[in-house]
C-alpha cells in the first residue's frame, strides 16, 4: 500500500514511517496540516494516517476539506482526545476510522489493512493498466501492447493484486494472504514458481521489464528498470 502519514511529532512520524516500511508499504510524510491537504489532494494514496492535533490546519479540518472535494481516500484519524464525543467529531468529519493515542502498532497496521480491504471492497475501473500492460477484471483478460497474455486462474489473481498495488513492494506474506489465502508461510516456493511464470509471460517478449524482485522486501510492478 502507499499511505501518507501527517504527523506534526518528528519522533511519531519516524517511528510510524519506519513500522509501515518494514511491512512492505510505501510512506509519505507531511508534517503539518497545509502540506498534508496538498499531499492528499494527490489521489495517490490507499489510506491516510491523519493526527488530529496540529497547529495551524488541524487534522479535522483536512479531513472535511478533502472530503468536500469529493476525495475519498480512507482516513485513521490519530488522537489523545479519546473520549465518544471526540471520536464521533472525527468520524463526522469525514473520518472512516478514529484510534486512540497511546496505541498499540498492530492495532493500527490492522486498521490500516481494514480500511484497504473495505476500499477494495468498493465498485473500481473494471480494467487495470500499468505501462503498456492492461488486464480486463470483467473479462478476465490481459494484454501487453496490444498483444494477448494467456494466464491461468492464479497467474491472474497474482497479476491483479500486483496491478492493484502497482509501484508498491508487495511482500511475500502480503502475497500469501491476498491471493492463495494462506495466513501462515507453508514453507513452499509456490510463489517463486508463479512469479517466474508470470514474468516470462508479461516481460520476457517485452523491451522493458515491469515485475521487479526487491532483495529481501518483495515484488513491485512498475515501468522502469530496477
Amino acid at each position: 500500500m502507499k499511505i501518507l502519514v501527517v504527523e506534526d511529532d518528528r519522533e511519531a512520524a519516524s517511528w510510524l514511517e519506519k513500522g509501515l516500511v518494514e511491512e512492505g508499504h510505501v510512506v509519505d510524510l507531511a508534517a503539518n496540516g497545509t502540506d498534508g491537504l496538498e499531499l492528499g489532494r494527490e489521489q495517490t494514496h490507499d489510506v491516510i494516517i491523519m493526527d488530529r492535533m496540529m497547529p495551524g490546519m488541524d487534522g479535522l479540518e483536512v479531513v472535511k476539506t478533502l472530503r468536500g472535494e469529493d476525495i475519498t481516500t480512507p482516513v485513521l484519524i490519530l488522537s489523545a482526545l479519546g473520549e465518544v464525543d471526540d471520536k464521533v467529531l472525527g468520524l463526522r468529519a469525514g473520518g472512516d476510522d478514529y484510534l486512540a493515542k497511546p496505541y498499540a502498532f498492530t492495532e493500527l497496521l490492522a486498521r490500516v489493512e481494514t480500511l484497504r480491504r473495505r476500499q477494495d471492497a468498493t465498485p473500481h475501473a473494471t480494467k487495470l493498466k500499468v505501462a503498456d500492460l492492461e488486464i480486463d477484471l470483467l473479462a478476465r483478460t490481459a494484454t501487453r501492447a496490444g498483444e494477448d497474455i494467456l494466464l491461468q486462474p492464479r497467474e491472474f489473481k497474482l497479476l491483479e493484486y500486483l496491478m492493484r498495488n502497482a509501484g508498491s513492494v508487495v511482500t511475500r506474506t502480503m502475497l500469501l494472504e491476498n491471493v492463495w489465502n494462506y495466513h501462515f508461510d507453508p514453507q513452499t516456493n509456490v510463489i517463486d514458481v508463479h512469479i517466474s511464470r508470470l514474468r516470462a509471460k508479461v516481460d520476457k517478449e517485452f523491451g522493458e521489464p515491469l515485475l521487479h524482485t526487491v532483495r529481501g522486501a518483495g515484488y513491485s510492478i512498475r515501468a522502469g528498470r530496477s
